[in-house]
């Protein structure tokens, strides 16, 4: 069990947590992906959970402009080389409290 897990029963949340942030927000019939749009930028996903990150990613780079791979972090790539194995940790619902 994780502390959150993306699941349609987060959906609701994570849509009202868009909507809250200033973004209007609809379902897209032709490609039923959802989208958002707030100042002109404008974010699409195959669910309310990666719109809400897709939306992390423009509020961390706050881009000024738009221009090819404004989203882009620089550095070396992690996503091809992320390991198997989770670190050890005690997971929050299981610490004493």
């Amino acid at each position: 069990m994780a502390a959150l897990a993306e699941h349609s029963n987060v959906y609701d949340t994570a849509l009202k947590i868009i909507i809250k942030k200033g973004f209007r927000v609809w379902l897209e019939s032709k490609t039923h992906l959802y989208c958002a749009e707030k100042d002109g930028w404008d974010f699409k996903s195959d669910s309310p959970c990666g719109l809400l990150g897709l939306i992390a990613i423009y509020e961390f780079r706050q881009p000024t402009a738009f221009r090819d791979y404004w989203w882009k972090e620089e550095g070396p790539g992690i996503y091809r080389g992320l390991t198997n194995d989770a670190p050890d940790y005690i997971p929050i619902y299981e610490r004493a409290g």
